[in-house]
Formats: structure tokens, sequence, C-alpha cells
């Protein structure tokens, strides 16, 4: 396929949308929203930007503000849950605090988890480009139980400084597997790059770091059918880039499922339903000595 196939950026004119314009993009966005969440209001905007759509939008800031807009509305009228629309951007610092032992350990019960990595050959992390793509990738990574780290384009010394720190100071001597996903654009290219190599040069010699850009590839924009952008011609980077995509181009759904074979090859066989049943029995037992604390402070 030609890059001349791929999506450009629209040329959609519009003044102002109909009312019936306007409820023909929010079925279309719920529609999305419904067959597969949760999803960033970017990836939301990538679909709409779709031409075969029967109300599309531009590929423009002003096509992104509108979808957002019609998120808001549709999430504060109930027609979408607030929880189909994944969003990291903003997050508070709380303090947990308990009533006493039983209660904490009741609490504690439901956040068991069984190590699904305990007999892996291997140990793994996911690092994303923004908190837009981990945000859409969080509920995976805490099912297959591993770490998640948006880096927010090239990660500040500290960032990465710290997360090879937990490795060297873990007495784990484990390959370690790390997945990344990014833009495809004269900067995204490099920020893996920069990425590997400074946890390279902070991770002990006694780690073996394996480190893989699972997205977003050219052989993916081809398969997938993503939407391109002209690269910036002020732009010196990376000048083998021909064009741009961003990381949220790739429909949710889609991202999620290259991420989860990639991690779940890594593990044992039957590794999450082995989990899932020794975890249960290991709450029920937590519960049990909650039971008992409570009984004791009465």
């Amino acid at each position: 396929m030609s890059t001349n196939e791929f999506y450009r950026a629209g040329t959609i004119k519009r003044v102002r949308r109909t009312a019936a314009q306007v409820e023909q993009l929010d079925r279309q966005i719920i529609e999305v929203l419904r067959q597969d969440h949760p999803q960033s209001v970017r990836h939301v905007f990538y679909r709409m930007t779709d031409p075969r759509l029967p109300e599309p939008v531009e590929k423009s800031d002003r096509g992104y503000r509108h979808v957002q807009e019609r998120c808001v509305v549709l999430r504060r009228s109930g027609a979408i849950p607030y929880a189909w629309i994944a969003d990291m951007s903003r997050q508070g610092y709380h303090v947990d605090t308990f009533s006493g032992a039983s209660d904490f350990v009741e609490r504690m019960a439901g956040l068991y988890r069984s190590d699904l990595w305990a007999d892996s050959d291997y140990r793994c992390e996911v690092w994303a480009e923004s908190r837009s793509i981990a945000s859409v990738l969080l509920k995976d990574c805490q099912n297959l139980a591993v770490s998640l780290f948006p880096c927010g384009g090239f990660s500040s010394l500290s960032f990465v400084h710290e997360a090879a720190s937990q490795h060297n100071d873990s007495d784990d001597w484990r390959p370690l597997q790390i997945f990344y996903i990014g833009d495809y654009d004269p900067a995204g290219v490099l920020i893996d790059r920069s990425l590997e190599q400074e946890m390279r040069r902070h991770l002990s010699d006694d780690i073996e770091l394996r480190f893989e850009r699972i997205g977003i590839n050219l052989d993916q924009i081809e398969e997938f059918n993503l939407a391109t952008k002209a690269r910036k011609e002020s732009d010196a980077r990376s000048q083998h880039i021909a064009f741009t995509v961003e990381a949220e181009a790739m429909p949710a759904g889609i991202m999620r499922r290259i991420l989860r074979e990639k991690v779940e090859a890594l593990l044992p066989e039957n590794a999450l339903s082995v989990a899932k049943v020794a975890e249960q029995s290991e709450r029920a037992h937590l519960l049990e000595i909650a039971q008992f604390l409570h009984g004791g402070s009465a």
C-alpha cells in the first residue's frame, strides 16, 4: 500500500453542524465506545475522522475540540458512562485511613494479587509515550500484573533512574522485557531509543534488558490503514520519517490486543487462571482473619 492511499488531513469544511448532524455524530461516538471501552478522547476523535462515516469530523484541532465537547455532553447526559472515557491526565493523591486492624485486613483482602510472574523466565514492564495512551492500557496492565510507565515524551533522568533502581534493588536477575508504545513521528521514533539508552546506563550489568517498540510501527500503519499527517518541514529530526501517525490513531481495542499478546507470551501456560484460583483462596483466608479481629475488638 502506497502512502498516497493513507487518510490525509481532512478537507471537510464546516461552518456549523445542524442539529441532525450533531445527533448523527453523537450516535457514532456512542457506538464506537459501546463496541470498545475505555478509550481516550483522542482515540475516539481518530475514529470520527474516518471519511466513510455518515458524519466524519475534520482532522484538525477544531475537529478534536468538537469531539471532546460532544464526549462531555454525552457523559453529563448519561448517554455514555463516565468510565467509558479513559483519562490519566489528572489524578488525586489520597491517604487511606482505617477504623481498626479488622477494617485494614478486610479492605486489603480485595487488593491481594498472586504473583503471576513467579514462574516466568522474564519480568515485564510497559512504557507509553503519553498518559492518554497509558489510560487505555491501564486495566490490562493491572490484570497482567505488569508495571505501566507513562513517560510523557522524553523522560527525565530522575524518572528513568528511579525505574532502573527498583530493578537493581530487587535481587531479581531475570531478563527485563520492556514493551513501548508511542507516536510514529520525527520525535516519537527517538523517544524509545533515548529511553532504552538511559535504562541501559542505569540498569545493573547483571540484568539483561530487552526493549521492543510494539506500536506505532510502519507495518502497523499499512496493516490497519492508520490516519497519517504530513511531517513538519521545520523539524530536522529523523529525516527518514515521511509522515506522522499518533499512537491514538490505532483503535484502542487493537492496541490492547497487541499488548496482551506480547505480555501473555512471556507467562507460563495457564498462569492467569492458576493465579485467579490462588487469589480467591487467599482472599477468603484474609477475610476470615478480618472477622476474627473484628470479633476480638468487639
